[in-house]
Order: C-alpha cells, then sequence, then structure tokens
C-alpha cells in the first residue's frame, strides 16, 4: 500500500503515551519493534496492520497533524484543542486518560492575601495564551500572556510573573517551587481525534476504529 492511501495515527510523546499504548494495543494495533526502542530515531512506525502507520509527536502537534490531514486519526488533551480550535477536528470520544486540570497558579505567600476576584489585569507564564486570555476575558480581567513552552513554574521565582496557567495533575511540581492553585479553568482528559474531510472520504475504514477505541475505552472504566 502506497504511503499516501495508509491510516496514519498521530500519538503524542511522553506522560501521556505510556497511559494511551494499553489502549492502542487493546484496539488491536501493534506498533513494529523500533517504536519502543528509545534509539531509534525514526518518527513514523509500521505497525500489524500493513493500512495503518504511527506517528509519535509532541502533545500539541497531534491536533496540527489531524487538522492539516497529515494525520487522520490521533490522541490529543482536550487543552491542545481548547487552544487551537480547529473546525477541521472532530473528537468523537473521552478516553479518560491523561486525567489532570488546567489551572492558575501563585507565589504561597501572594495566595494568602490575593483575591482571583478582584483582578482586573494579570500578567501570566503560559503555553496556552488563548486559553487564558478567554478565561479572564469572560469576567472582564485582561491577561497579558507570557508564551513559554516549560519550565513554567520558574516564572514567579524569576520575576517574570507572579501567576502562571499550566497543567496541574497532583500539584506536587507546584508545591516544590512554592506555588498554590489558586483558580482551575477546566478539568482535562485525553481525547480521540479524527480529520473530518478524512471521515468524509472514508467513513467505513476510520469509523470502525472509532467504534473500537469505544468499546476499549468503555470496557475500561
Amino acid at each position: 500500500m502506497a504511503h499516501r492511501d495508509k491510516l496514519v495515527i498521530a500519538l503524542p510523546k511522553g506522560r501521556i503515551l505510556k497511559e494511551a499504548m494499553p489502549l492502542i494495543h487493546a484496539v488491536g494495533i501493534d506498533p513494529e519493534p523500533a517504536f519502543a526502542d528509545p534509539n531509534a530515531r525514526q518518527l513514523r512506525f509500521a505497525t500489524n496492520h500493513s493500512e495503518i502507520d504511527i506517528i509519535r509527536v509532541r502533545s500539541f502537534d497531534v491536533a496540527t497533524f489531524v487538522a492539516f490531514g497529515a494525520a487522520q486519526v490521533g490522541l490529543a488533551g482536550n487543552d491542545v484543542l481548547m487552544e487551537f480550535d480547529y473546525a477541521e477536528i472532530y473528537a468523537p470520544l473521552d478516553l479518560g486518560i491523561g486525567v489532570c486540570r488546567l489551572a492558575v497558579a501563585e507565589p504561597e505567600h501572594l495566595s494568602q492575601t490575593d483575591d482571583p476576584a478582584r483582578w482586573s489585569h494579570i500578567r501570566v507564564a503560559t503555553k496556552y495564551p488563548e486559553i487564558t486570555r478567554r478565561h479572564f476575558a469572560a469576567r472582564g480581567v485582561q491577561a497579558e500572556c507570557i508564551k513559554l513552552n516549560g519550565a513554567m513554574e520558574l516564572a514567579p521565582a524569576l520575576g517574570l510573573c507572579q501567576r502562571i496557567v499550566d497543567l496541574v495533575s497532583s500539584g506536587q511540581t507546584l508545591a516544590a517551587n512554592g506555588l498554590k492553585e489558586v483558580e482551575r479553568i477546566a478539568d482535562i482528559t485525553t481525547r480521540l481525534v479524527v480529520n473530518r474531510a478524512a471521515l468524509k472520504t472514508r467513513p467505513e475504514d476510520i469509523g470502525a476504529w472509532i467504534d473500537r477505541f469505544r468499546k476499549v475505552a468503555a470496557h475500561g472504566r
């Protein structure tokens, strides 16, 4: 089968991948051995299905690959979907993995007297500027966003800003850096996403895989 005719599934690197792989195996997809090799440099992998390839990309990039049709199916957190808001993406299924929350945090000492309800303008470090601006604009707060791609917790300590918006799971990283969660923006989980155009042109093919993921996700709950 030609490369361009294959169904390409985009998986996110990192923590979510560890939670995602049991689902991938449960629906009957097994990547080639190189996928599990930490020294492998390739990013596209064959599977036990001749018509399916897997690509492994940054979590933020999964949505972009799917939206533009480079991948037809993917796994993406709804934080990514909310940030980019691609009309080309259809997210039919919450997989119930990657559970965390998107939250506002600030230095512990500031949180003791600070009242978020009284904010009118704030400066925030985040890799979610669109979500952050929309969240605060909804209640009349102007958010000046400083875009960072990581190490958000350093921003307050180094004087970049006093507040951050980031993903929080246990809260241990915040505590270790002297920060406290003061506001929750959204609960986050990982979704199965598909390219809308691909679903129209290959409804039986992609629809069958959506059904497989739905059954496996339901069984795991």
